[in-house]
C-alpha cells in the first residue's frame, strides 16, 4: 500500500508544472523570462584587414619538420630570408607550427597561392599581422 501511495505521489508531482530552479533556467521562452537579454540594436564594426607581409604563418606541420625542410618546401615560390619552426624545448619536436618570411611580397603571396591546401604537407597560410 505504501509503495502505490508514493508511486501516486511521484505521478503528481511530474504532472505538476514546473516551477522555481528549472523556471529559472528554462530556455523555451525568453520572451517572458526575467533575465534581461541584451538586445543587437547596432552591428559591429568590419574587422580591419591587414597589410600585406612577407612574414607567413605556417600551421599543420608535421612534428619531424625542421627549419631546412620549411625552407625547402618555400624556396620554389621565391626567396626565402628566412625560414623557422617552433619546437619544444624538451622532446625537440615542432609544435606544428612555423614562420616564413620571403623577400618581397609577390613572392610572399606566390608562397601562400602554391602551399595552400597541399595535402601531403597540410600546410595552412595566413599573413601574420
Amino acid at each position: 500500500m505504501a509503495m502505490r501511495a508514493t508511486t501516486a505521489a511521484l505521478a503528481a508531482a511530474a504532472a505538476a508544472p514546473r516551477g522555481g530552479f528549472l523556471r529559472l533556467f528554462s530556455t523555451t521562452s525568453t520572451s517572458s523570462s526575467s533575465f534581461p537579454f541584451p538586445q543587437a540594436t547596432q552591428q559591429t564594426p568590419a574587422r580591419e584587414q591587414a597589410e600585406p607581409n612577407t612574414n607567413l604563418f605556417v600551421s599543420g606541420l608535421s612534428k619531424r619538420t625542421t627549419s631546412e625542410g620549411l625552407r625547402e618546401a618555400f624556396s620554389k615560390f621565391g626567396e626565402v630570408v628566412q625560414a623557422r619552426v617552433v619546437t619544444d624545448r624538451v622532446s625537440g619536436y615542432s609544435k606544428g607550427f612555423g614562420f616564413v618570411k620571403y623577400a618581397t611580397l609577390e613572392d610572399a603571396a606566390e608562397g601562400i597561392k602554391g602551399m595552400d591546401g597541399q595535402v601531403s604537407f597540410t600546410w595552412l597560410l595566413t599573413s601574420v599581422l
